[in-house]
């Protein structure tokens, strides 16, 4: 067999070689593993651990969002209040996004206030202070006077912490979690309304958060 034979037969073994593998790929099929449930975020799932979870985080906001409400600084005050919220404290742990608290907090009271409480969004203020300037350099038009400040100021302040203990023996994992939040009179300093939860779970495996 000359040269030139050898790799014509080489070329169409590589080219069939080619296609089967591309039409063994066109059959793979994913195995068939465990289906995606769809749960209530109050549900516990079966993917659980002694951690802070969605069922708590339901459970703790919905809790501190009625208990808010109920105070007379809200309930029975004559000029709408402003409040800002201040990051929480994380002292479990678990690296949880600890936010997430204050964030479904002011969803909840925003949806069900009924406009009795308002949140300043600080987390804006530099866009809200660049748009400022940009209306008082002419840039971009203004439907009022861009030299007035109307940024308002706090009435009180919402924060909360993350309290956690956890004890490990050869039996499993057991950990509390303490959920506190206070509202602080911004003028005074005064803790206006304090409230709490506590959470204890036991397990025989621990779980990663993240």
């Amino acid at each position: 067999m000359n040269q030139t034979s050898r790799l014509l037969l080489a070329g169409l073994a590589a080219s069939t070689a080619i296609l089967a593998g591309c039409a063994t790929d066109a059959g793979v099929r994913n195995p068939s593993g465990v289906p995606v449930t769809e749960m209530r975020p109050d549900e516990r799932g079966f993917v659980a651990g002694t951690g802070i979870e969605s069922q708590d985080l339901v459970s703790v906001t919905d809790r501190m969002a009625r208990s808010i409400l109920g105070i007379a600084e809200i309930s029975r005050a004559q000029a709408r209040p402003y409040v800002v919220l201040e990051p929480v404290v994380n002292n479990t742990r678990f690296p949880i996004n600890k936010d997430i608290f204050l964030t479904r907090i002011r969803t909840q009271l925003n949806s069900k206030a009924a406009g009795r409480v308002s949140f300043l969004d600080r987390e804006m203020m530099r866009t809200l202070e660049r748009e400022r300037s940009l209306k008082q350099s002419g840039q971009v038009t203004a439907s009022s006077d861009p030299n007035v400040v109307e940024f308002r100021g706090a009435d009180f302040f919402l924060t909360g912490k993350l309290d956690g203990m956890t004890t490990r023996t050869s039996a499993g994992t057991s950990d509390y979690v303490l959920y506190s939040f206070r509202l602080t009179n911004a003028r005074t300093s005064e803790i206006v309304w304090e409230d709490s939860a506590e959470i204890k779970k036991q397990g025989l495996e621990d779980a990663a958060y993240r």
